[in-house]
């Protein structure tokens, strides 16, 4: 999910209206309708902090946004899943380094992979002795 999406989510679950939002954290209501619908990001850190802390949501939340897939694999399949679940973001990331790839089609191939993990993942556990499978 990308950084704007989350940002809505958590404006729209503080009941809170952008320029409200704007205001509690010091920038421009165009700003925040910029941040949620223009695909842009805060160029200063502090921003992300302050969001945070006005939205009540862990910074990372909005930092990363392979943050949720990570947290999810970890859920799953504790420290292991959690362990290649970042090793995975980090290399996709890393395949989108340098390249002009519309964000649209990053978030694609990022869900595709996302999606195939899955998969393997479930695939996987016929494999597993039934003495280590946590069902």
């Amino acid at each position: 999910m990308k950084f704007g999406d989350k940002l809505k989510i958590a404006r729209n679950a503080k009941k809170l209206k952008q320029a409200d939002l704007a205001k509690l954290v010091g920038v421009s209501s165009r700003t925040i309708q910029n941040y949620e619908t223009a695909d842009m990001y805060p160029k200063n850190r502090d921003i992300y902090y302050k969001l945070a802390e006005v939205l009540e949501v862990d910074v990372n939340y909005l930092l990363s946004e392979g943050e949720d897939f990570i947290t999810e694999a970890q859920n799953k399949y504790g420290y292991r899943g959690r362990r290649d679940a970042v090793r995975l973001v980090e290399e996709i990331s890393g395949l989108f380094a340098g390249g002009s790839i519309p964000e649209e089609d990053k978030d694609a191939i990022m869900r595709a992979i996302q999606d195939a993990y899955w998969d393997a993942k479930e695939e996987n556990k016929k494999y597993i002795p039934k003495k280590y499978r946590n069902e």
